[in-house]
């Protein structure tokens, strides 16, 4: 049984975040729960990451801010290219039809991000306060599109924030076989490129797990953004170069 979760911090717009130490732990009604209230604008929501917190409610609530512990975390170098799918990269690299696109289409990725169907849900986070919010991060420089093409149409691809050299994850979407995991795969090889060692993939699922993201201690995520966000910002531009730092790679048994 959920054991009585403490009280919950308001935050007035422009208030500092607690500490995430004060994040409701495993048995409370919402684990990682921290804060709620504030705004969504550019400055809140880059303090926010910068201190590995992030937004995540339904229409018809307040903002709601959290910090789980543990933390589902990707670390490039990790990152498992089985054989199977390894074929698939090849074959997508080698269709004239089939191409990766970064940041030209944002609205379209966060707007399918928001309307895909998840297993378990029967609504979504992505409210129109959320696409706003991440659209602004997005002119701001801040958030990021990375889109997967098929004769000229996006199929599919994902959305993330990066600071410095740290990409946290926020949303995929797809409506082609392998369309988001090939664009995930994409980033892993810029990320790989920049010297970008860590994807922030927030929550555990069986899909990530399975491609190599692990669940680490809340503390050590920290210190991995702490670490991240201290370097220089990494330059977010399309490069098939990127592409060898895994195709070179030896693949991982299925």
């Amino acid at each position: 049984m959920p054991t009585q979760s403490q009280p919950l911090s308001w935050l007035e717009p422009g208030q500092d975040f607690p500490s995430t130490s004060q994040a409701w732990d495993e048995l409370s009604a919402a684990p990682g729960l921290l804060a709620a209230g504030g705004r969504l604008d550019v400055d809140t929501l880059r303090r926010a990451y910068a201190k590995g917190i992030f937004p995540w409610y339904s229409e018809g609530q307040p903002i709601l801010w959290w910090s789980p512990n543990p933390r589902m975390v990707l670390d490039v170098a990790e990152f498992r290219l089985h054989s199977s799918f390894k074929k698939t990269l090849q074959k997508f690299r080698k269709t004239p039809s089939c191409e990766i696109r970064l940041d030209s289409a944002f609205d379209q990725v966060i707007h399918s991000c928001s309307s895909s169907l998840r297993e378990g849900q029967t609504g979504t986070w992505i409210v129109p306060d959320m696409i706003a919010a991440y659209r602004r991060l997005h002119l701001a420089g801040l958030a990021h599109s990375v889109e997967t093409w098929r004769n000229g149409r996006l199929v599919g691809g994902l959305y993330c924030v990066a600071l410095g050299k740290f990409v946290f994850g926020e949303s995929m979407f797809s409506d082609s076989t392998d369309a988001s995991k090939i664009a995930l795969a994409w980033l892993v090889g810029f990320c790989r490129q920049h010297g970008i060692r860590h994807i922030d993939c927030q929550q555990n699922t069986r899909h990530l797990a399975f491609l190599g993201a692990r669940e680490i201690s809340r503390d050590l995520f920290l210190h991995q953004v702490a670490v991240g966000i201290a370097q220089p910002d990494a330059r977010w531009e399309f490069d098939n170069l990127y592409w060898s730092q895994l195709l070179t790679l030896k693949s991982a048994q299925t």
